[in-house]
C-alpha cells in the first residue's frame, strides 16, 4: 500500500474540485510516478488520459486502489478490487449503511481480509509517503510536503491536514490518515514507519486501541531504539463503565488505558495539538540532552516571572548555575541586573546581539544546564532589527545542547524570523505553556527508561484453584480475603457468621475490638447501606450490631480484626477491552477525597517499580512520614502491590474488576481491610 507502484483511481472525475479530480491531481504529484489507471464508466478519457469503465479492464493486478465513490457503491467496488487481486485499497467515504442493508463496514472488512488486502479507512484522507514519493490522498495538501524525521499516524483527517499545513520546524517521512481502521490499524502503519531510516520521531493521534498486541510491540521497538513517541489520545477508556460497583473501574475510566500504555513504554503524552507541535519541533531538531534542568533568558522582568510561574506549575525545573557561570554573566550584564536563572538581560538595550549571545553561551556551557531557551516574543521588528535571531544562532553554533526560542504569544510571532531560525534547526516554540511542556518532554526523554519486564510464569495450581472458585461465585468477604492472602497480600483476620451465636463466637476468636460487616451478596458498598460497624469492644456491642444488620440487610455477616492505624491506599485491578488487566494505585479511604490522583499501570509490576510509582504520587509523602508522623513500611506496601500484580496476571481473564480499599499502611506492615471483586 505505502510503496505502491501501480494504482487504480476508481471514481476519477473531470469535474473541478471533486474528490475524483483532486485524487488525480494529487497522485500526479507523486515523485515516484506510479503506473496510474483511471476508472469511471462515465468518461472515455480525462484530460487526454484514457478512463476505463471498470477495474476488470486494468491489464494488471494493481498494488493500490483508491475508492472515491459514494457509500452506496463501496461494497461493489471493493469486491471488484478483490476480484482483480488488487493488493490494497483506500476508502475515503464514511461507509455508512445504506438504507435497509445494515452491516456494510463488517462486509467490507470481511471482503478485504478474505482477499488478503490491506485497507486504509473508511473515513480517512489517505496518506503521503514522503520518503518513497507517493501521494495517495483525495484532498489537496502542500506540495512538496516538507521532508523530515516525523512519522504522523492519525485517526483524524482534520488533524492530518492541520499538521501537514502547520508551517512548523519539522517535516515528515510518512503521514497517514487511517480513519476507522476496519482492517489495517495504526500499529501496522507505525511498524512500517519504523522501517524507514528517515523516521526519528513518531507522532500518534489516536482515539482507540484497535490492535493492542501489535501496538505494544511497536512501542517496545521504538523504546529499544530510543526513538521518541509523542501521543495525543482522545476519548476516555471504556474500562469500568459497566463496572460501576468497582471503585477501581471508575478511577481507571478517565483514559487509564492510555496512561498505562504510555507509562510502560516511555511515550510522551500531550494534551492538545499545540503541545504536540511544540514537542515534535523540539524532538525533530535532533538535539538531545542529558538529565537535568533548563535555563532561560528574557528581555522582560515580568515575563521572566511569568515563565517561572508556569514552569513551576507544569514541573519544568530550572538549573542551579555554577559560581563561574554567575561571574561570566555578571561581567556581561548592565549594572543593577542580577546574574541567575531564569535571567533578565534587558538593561539599557545596548549591544543586544553580543549581550544575548554571550549570556546564552554562558548558560549553555554550565554543567548543570541541559537545555537553553531564549524566552522572547519574537515579534516583527519594524526597524528590521534581527539581533535576537543572530544571537540565538551564534549560541546554537557554539554548543551541542538543545537551544530553542520560547515565544509567549503565537499570533505575535514574526513568521519570517521564525522560518529563518527553523531553517537553521533552532526550534521556535509557540506558547509559554506548550513550549515549557515540550522542554519537559525533552528532559523526560533523557531519563533512564526500561522496557516492561516479561510476565512471570503463572502458578498454575493457584490459578486453576481461584479460577474455579471465582467462576463458582464464591465471592463472600472471607473468601476474597483468603484470595489476597494466597497472593501474598496480608489481610485482616476474618470469620463468617450466619447467626448471632456464630457472630459472638467469631468475635471472641478474633479478639476485641472487632469490625462487623454485612456479607450479604449483592451489597457492593457496605457503608452506603449502613452495613459496617467499627470498634465493637465486647459481646454486648457485637450482639446488638449483629441484630441490627440481620434485621435490615440479612443474616450473613463478616467479623474482622480491627487493623492498626495507618495511612490508607486503594489498590485495584480493572480489565480494559483492548489491553486486558490494568492496575490502579491511589490514595484510599478518606484520603481519596483529598488526593484525587491515581496511577494506572500495566502488569507486571515489580517491587522496585511499585516503590517508584508510590514516590510519584502525593500520597507517597504521607507514607514516607509527613509532618512528624511515623513512616509506613514501604517494602511491605511494595510487596502487596507486587502480589496484586501476580493476581492480575493470573486472574485477569476471570475478573472484570477487583478493589482493595483500604490497604492500611503502618510502620509494622500493610493490611487489606476490605476487598470487592466483580467477575467477568
Amino acid at each position: 500500500m505505502l510503496e505502491a507502484r501501480s494504482v487504480a483511481l476508481v471514481g476519477a472525475s473531470a469535474r473541478p474540485g471533486s474528490l475524483g479530480a483532486r485524487m488525480i491531481a494529487e497522485m500526479a504529484r507523486s515523485p515516484s510516478r506510479p503506473r496510474t489507471y483511471l476508472v469511471n464508466p462515465r468518461y472515455a478519457d480525462i484530460d487526454g488520459t484514457p478512463c476505463l469503465p471498470s477495474l476488470a479492464e486494468i491489464p494488471e493486478p494493481v498494488d493500490l486502489a483508491l475508492l472515491a465513490v459514494p457509500d452506496t457503491a463501496l461494497e461493489e467496488q471493493l469486491v471488484a478490487a478483490a476480484r482483480t487481486t488488487a493488493r490494497s485499497a483506500i476508502i475515503f467515504g464514511s461507509a455508512f449503511d445504506p438504507q435497509g442493508a445494515p452491516g456494510l463496514r463488517q462486509r467490507l472488512a470481511a471482503t478485504a481480509r478474505k482477499a488478503g488486502m490491506t485497507l486504509c479507512g473508511p473515513g480517512c484522507m489517505g496518506f503521503v509517503n514522503v520518503v518513497r514519493g507517493l501521494r495517495a490522498v483525495g484532498y489537496l495538501e502542500p506540495d512538496p510536503l516538507p521532508a523530515g524525521p516525523v512519522a504522523l499516524i492519525t485517526h483524524s483527517g482534520s488533524v492530518f491536514s492541520a499538521m501537514l499545513r502547520a508551517r512548523r520546524g519539522f517535516g515528515f517521512s510518512l503521514a497517514v490518515s487511517s480513519g476507522q481502521e476496519l482492517v489495517t490499524t495504526a500499529a501496522a502503519y507505525t511498524r512500517y514507519a519504523l522501517t524507514l531510516p528517515e523516521t526519528r520521531v513518531l507522532a500518534l493521534v489516536l482515539e482507540a486501541i484497535r490492535d493492542a498486541t501489535e501496538l505494544r510491540a511497536v512501542l517496545a521497538a521504538a523504546l529499544a531504539r530510543d526513538l521518541p513517541v509523542v501521543l495525543l489520545s482522545v476519548g476516555a477508556s471504556r474500562a469500568g463503565q459497566a463496572l460501576v460497583q468497582a471503585h477501581s473501574g471508575a478511577l481507571a475510566a478517565a483514559d487509564g488505558a492510555w496512561e498505562a500504555l504510555a507509562g510502560a513504554y516511555g511515550v510522551h503524552r500531550v494534551r492538545d495539538l499545540a503541545e504536540m507541535a511544540d514537542t515534535l519541533e523540539m524532538f525533530a531538531s535532533g538535539r538531545r540532552c542529558r538529565q537535568g534542568a533548563i535555563a532561560t533568558i528574557h528581555d522582560s522582568g515580568l515575563e521572566r516571572a511569568h515563565v517561572a510561574d508556569v514552569a513551576a506549575e507544569v514541573g519544568v525545573p530550572f538549573a542551579q548555575i555554577a559560581t563561574t557561570t554567575r561571574q561570566r554573566l555578571a561581567d556581561a550584564l548592565d549594572p543593577g541586573l542580577e546574574p541567575g536563572n531564569p535571567l533578565d538581560v534587558w538593561g539599557t538595550g545596548r549591544d543586544t546581539e553580543p549581550l544575548f549571545a554571550e549570556c546564552l553561551s554562558a548558560l549553555a556551557a554550565d554543567p548543570g544546564v541541559a537545555a537553553v531557551a531564549l524566552a522572547v516574543d519574537l515579534v516583527p521588528e519594524f526597524d528590521g532589527d534581527d539581533s535576537y535571531q543572530r544571537a540565538v544562532l551564534a549560541a546554537a553554533a557554539g554548543t551541542a545542547k538543545p537551544v530553542a526560542v520560547l515565544a509567549g504569544l503565537p499570533a505575535a510571532v514574526d513568521p519570517v524570523a521564525a522560518a529563518g531560525l527553523r531553517a537553521a534547526n533552532v526550534p521556535v516554540l509557540e506558547g509559554t505553556r506548550t513550549g515549557l511542556l515540550a522542554l519537559r518532554h525533552l528532559l523526560d526523554h533523557a531519563a533512564p527508561r526500561e522496557p516492561p519486564p516479561p510476565m512471570p510464569a503463572p502458578d498454575l495450581a493457584r490459578q486453576r484453584r481461584w479460577t474455579r472458585r471465582l467462576r463458582g461465585n464464591e465471592l463472600s468477604g472471607a473468601v476474597l480475603l483468603d484470595l489476597l492472602n494466597d497472593y501474598g497480600i496480608p489481610s485482616v483476620r476474618a470469620r463468617r457468621a450466619g447467626t448471632r451465636a456464630e457472630a459472638l463466637a467469631a468475635a471472641a476468636e478474633i479478639g476485641y475490638p472487632v469490625v462487623l460487616k454485612t456479607d450479604e451478596p449483592g451489597i457492593a458498598h457496605k457503608s452506603d447501606v449502613g452495613g459496617v460497624r467499627l470498634g465493637l469492644a465486647g459481646p454486648a456491642a457485637v450482639g446488638a450490631a449483629y441484630d441490627d444488620l440481620a434485621a435490615r440487610l440479612g443474616p450473613r455477616a463478616l467479623l474482622c480484626q480491627t487493623a492498626p492505624p495507618g495511612a490508607e491506599l486503594a489498590l485495584g485491578v480493572v480489565r480494559d477491552p483492548a489491553l486486558g488487566p490494568l492496575m490502579v494505585i491511589g490514595a484510599g479511604g478518606v484520603l481519596i477525597e483529598i488526593f484525587s490522583e491515581r496511577a494506572v499501570v500495566l502488569p507486571p509490576v515489580t517491587r522496585t517499580a511499585a516503590a517508584a510509582i508510590l514516590a510519584r504520587l502525593r500520597v507517597g509523602r504521607v507514607l514516607a512520614g509527613a509532618r512528624g508522623q511515623p513512616a509506613a513500611d514501604l517494602p511491605a506496601i511494595a510487596g502487596a502491590i507486587a502480589g496484586l500484580s501476580s493476581l492480575a496476571a493470573e486472574l485477569g481473564d476471570v475478573l472484570a474488576a477487583l478493589d482493595i480499599n483500604p490497604l492500611i499502611c503502618g510502620p509494622a506492615g500493610a493490611l487489606a481491610a476490605d476487598v470487592l471483586a466483580v467477575p467477568r
